[in-house]
């Protein structure tokens, strides 16, 4: 009888419960879209995208950016646990993230993580309000000319900061701009590097080659070491939520700063959330006096990466709607929303439709507060896998490595290129060579030969010291390249070259080996690149030219130097019994073409706890049960991904 009396809630006020409540079912998914590796904000705005058709403009933009916001919370999970990116946005977090899950840190990596998640999100979204009035000189100051020397920066900056070796960090980055241009040129038009098969004449795929690279490595240590992630005992590993908490305010000059960075590098279509993890990972360490515990599991180097890869995502919703300029395919769809909501990206967006602005700015506020707060709750919990023995978790790990794969392109040359780039990923590391640059590198390749070329299109050479941002950014480059190179020398004069993060322990012969592959990779790409129209061969000869002076500088350094401390061999046992396992690997594709994942999956997964972990049949049978009702679920009826069509059955 009370309820009958009460008046009805306003229209505004029944918008805004329902927002409330989608941005919360919004957040829930993106915490997972953003915690399983191969999935993503991407993947997750388009699945999203049909729901909200029929809602009004708010709740529908508080159901995607819910969702949007949290992603580059979550992935930190795969990213300290397994040494994976959750997402493109945390390949920084994992250089001192795993190595603290490695001490039995990983409640302190996630609380200091989550904490600043939430306040780089918060921060971002501040900025993306005041910044509106003043932000449109800032960004179309930005040419193609800026766009190359950003892209450049940023490759420098990793290289140089990703191990002990700049030369090595320099040659992965220049191998991964000669794995870019794969596929039809940017420019010309011309296929480059094919070598007859269709699947790559659009290029190799972004996912398998991140989870190639970082996730297939740690599951072949994992499944040879058969120990658990963290190195210590449960009971020896004394850090809680709590103690990241407090690193995350006693650093909190260092988020204020990062989150500055986050926000404005985001805001540069197309190039932002590309490097900003990246960038603010390099300004960390640069500015650091003390640089010895980098890559070996500092706090700071979680916290920096992780503060701006969330402030980001206030930054570059700017060009989306104030100029309809997408920075990201992310973007893109919201875009589209955007539109099919009737709305105009552009001034109106600035003045009869600011209440929509302002809607998406505290929707990054909410969301980006309501997931860390879920995830330090967790925090604890989630951080205790990582004393779970390996061999309950490398098949679990495998079957959404494989999966994430898979929904690139939905081809079996997807698998392959997981497994190929898996082993070159497991070598780079046992030889010391750092596989950041890499993917930095091909993630950058694209967009900096497309800008270079309209730069000597459409500017004279003199253009770049005529413009001010131009300068600054090349002075930056100067400035990384120096003082990377002063640092090297003072170690070498004072016989403290230190290593660390992927170049801490490697086996030299493994190092020269890999060394003489990736030059001979360089050579393939010079070679045609010779003959081809300037507009299509020229960047790849600019790659691989200097390419290759760095591998022989580092084929004679390795030849005339002293061992560096913690170059050592690896163990023939070791190595033979990582290529067993990689066999296995070889073989979830090989049962794939032949019955398909649903039956290739599971059949591993049962068959691994059974042979390599040693464990009863029930306990395989149970967990290959599960698997298959996962996949069936979450890929079939969830996502509804296009299976293989097995020769068995279709």
């Amino acid at each position: 009888m009370a309820a009958a009396l009460q008046p009805p809630l306003s229209p505004s006020r029944r918008a805004w419960c329902c927002a409330n409540i989608v941005i919360g079912l919004g957040v829930m998914i993106g915490l997972y879209f953003g915690a399983v590796p191969g999935l993503s904000g991407l993947v997750g705005m388009a699945i999203l995208l049909p729901f909200t058709f029929g809602m009004e403009p708010v709740s529908a933009f508080a159901f995607l950016l819910g969702m949007f916001a949290v992603t580059t919370t979550s992935d930190t999970i795969a990213s300290v646990l397994l040494g994976i990116p959750g997402t493109a946005a945390s390949q920084a977090t994992i250089l001192d993230g795993y190595p603290m899950a490695m001490r039995g840190e990983a409640a302190r990596a996630f609380g200091a993580a989550f904490t600043v998640s939430a306040v780089g999100g918060l921060l971002g979204a501040v900025i993306l309000g005041l910044s509106i009035p003043i932000v449109k000189p800032l960004i179309l100051s930005f040419a193609q000319p800026e766009f190359f020397l950003l892209g450049l920066l940023g490759l420098t900056m990793v290289g140089s900061l990703s191990g002990g070796s700049m030369i090595k960090g320099l040659i992965a980055a220049f191998f991964g701009l000669t794995l870019s241009y794969v596929g039809y040129s940017v420019t010309g038009g011309t296929p480059r590097y094919w070598m007859g098969m269709t699947y790559l004449l659009d290029g190799i795929p972004l996912i398998p080659i991140v989870l190639g690279l970082f996730a297939l490595p740690e599951v072949l240590e994992l499944a040879v070491r058969d120990s658990s992630i963290s190195r210590v005992p449960r009971d020896q590993a004394g850090s809680k939520i709590f103690d990241g908490i407090r690193d995350a305010f006693r650093h909190w000059w260092l988020v204020l700063r990062s989150t500055v960075i986050g926000a404005y590098v985001g805001m540069l279509p197309g190039l932002g959330g590309s490097i900003v993890d990246w960038v603010a990972y390099g300004h960390v360490v640069q500015s650091s006096k003390d640089k010895s515990q980098f890559g070996r599991g500092d706090v700071r180097g979680v916290i920096a990466p992780e503060t701006a890869n969330n402030a980001m995502k206030g930054g570059a919703l700017i060009p989306t709607v104030a100029f309809g300029i997408p920075g990201s395919a992310s973007m893109a769809i919201l875009l589209g929303a955007l539109l099919i909501q009737g709305l105009q990206p552009g001034p109106q967006m600035l003045t009869s439709d600011l209440n929509i602005t302002f809607s998406m700015m505290w929707t990054l506020v909410i969301a980006n507060v309501v997931g860390a707060i879920l995830l330090m709750v967790w925090g604890n919990q989630i951080a205790k896998v990582t004393f779970i023995r390996g061999h309950l978790i490398v098949p679990v790990v495998c079957m959404f490595v494989f999966m994430g794969a898979w929904l690139a392109n939905n081809s079996p040359g997807d698998l392959a290129a997981l497994l190929m780039f898996g082993l070159i990923g497991y070598l780079m590391k046992q030889g010391g060579i750092p596989r950041p640059p890499l993917v930095l590198g091909f993630i950058l390749g694209p967009i900096m030969e497309d800008a270079l070329h309209i730069t000597m299109s459409g500017y004279e050479w003199g253009a770049l010291a005529q413009r001010p941002i131009s300068l600054v950014i090349i002075a930056g480059i100067v400035l990384t390249v120096v003082f990377a190179a002063r640092a090297s020398l003072r170690d070498r004069r004072n016989d403290d070259r230190k290593q660390f993060g992927e170049t801490e322990k490697w086996d030299p012969r493994i190092s020269t080996g890999m060394l003489i592959v990736i030059a001979a990779a360089f050579v393939y790409a010079l070679v045609p690149a010779v003959s081809w129209p300037a507009d299509t061969g020229r960047i790849p000869m600019v790659t691989a030219i200097p390419g290759l002076v760095l591998c022989a500088l580092a084929l004679i350094q390795a030849r005339t130097r002293a061992a560096v401390p913690g170059s050592e061999p690896l163990v023939a046992a070791t190595l033979g019994r990582a290529m067993y396992f990689f066999v296995w690997l070889c073989g979830i594709g090989a049962v794939t073409i032949i019955a398909g994942q649903l039956v290739a999956l599971p059949l591993f997964m049962g068959l691994y706890i059974l042979v390599w972990g040693g464990y009863k049949w029930w306990l395989g049978t149970i967990y290959a049960a599960v698997g298959l009702a996962f996949l069936y679920v979450m890929f079939d009826e969830i996502v509804a991904v296009i299976w293989y069509p097995s020769l068995l059955f279709g």
